[in-house]
């Protein structure tokens, strides 16, 4: 696919000022040259236009927001001071796989004085017996070269580091959900058991309760059995009189 019909595919029904981030990779630039992108992609901060056949970024539009540009394995040889011009705010610039030979094809980069980390690895550039030296030496505004610093440490990923900024040392979150959890699972536990306790007292006191006026109807059927025990013994009693008296 030609470029400018994958940048046009890419935008889709958006309008070029909204566009933040744009990958246009392993398509064909019909002369060498950018196409397609034009002055209007005014909020655009990323660009990748990798193996699309560039031999130059001097048809680049002017991009003033523009901080990461990857134009790796393309036959870009020199020319860079367009970026100056066109993307003063870069602060990552990958040229792997190009065709960057002379430090001083590089040295026009001085003046981006954002530029904190650049690629030329792949390129012949990076074959020079004091190319990391040079490169630092060239440009001392860079931290990283090619993913390391001078003293070969590796470039960190800075979006890992933001995210685990944002989210928090690992493991906080999960240690306070198991903490809230145990909270909220003592005091459902806890209110349980008082109930529970509650109920059992209740019971208890319904239980003593019935057990009261199982005793008081126990004692009023005892008495009442009593009465009429008594009423049939003076029965009796009369029955033997009136036996006396027929004597």
């Amino acid at each position: 696919m030609e470029m400018k019909k994958r940048i046009s595919s890419e935008l889709s029904n958006r309008n070029p000022a909204e566009v933040v981030e744009l990958v246009v990779e392993n398509c064909r630039s019909s002369d060498g040259e950018v196409e397609g992108l034009t002055d209007e992609y005014t909020e655009l901060e990323i660009l990748s236009m990798v193996n699309v056949g560039l031999s130059s970024l001097s048809k680049l539009p002017k991009l003033p927001k523009l901080r990461k540009l990857e134009v790796s394995d393309n036959i870009i040889s020199g020319g860079l001071d367009t970026l100056v011009e066109k993307c003063p705010d870069l602060t990552s610039l990958n040229l792997s796989g190009n065709k960057i030979k002379e430090l001083s094809s590089i040295e026009t980069l001085q003046n981006l004085k954002n530029l904190r980390s650049l690629y030329l690895y792949s390129c012949e550039v990076s074959t020079l017996d004091d190319y990391t030296e040079g490169v630092f030496e060239l440009l001392p505004q860079l931290t990283f070269l090619d993913g390391y610093d001078q003293e070969d440490n590796e470039v960190p990923d800075s979006e890992a580091d933001n995210d685990d900024d944002e989210a928090g040392p690992p493991g906080d979150d999960d240690e306070e959900e198991d903490a809230d959890s145990s909270e909220e699972e003592e005091e459902v536990g806890l209110s349980y058991l008082m109930k529970e306790g509650i109920q059992d007292e209740e019971d208890d006191g319904d239980y003593v309760e019935e057990e009261e006026e199982d005793e008081e109807d126990g004692d009023v059927d005892g008495a009442d059995v009593q009465g009429e025990k008594r009423k049939r013994d003076a029965g009796d009693d009369d029955d033997d009189d009136d036996d006396d008296d027929d004597e």
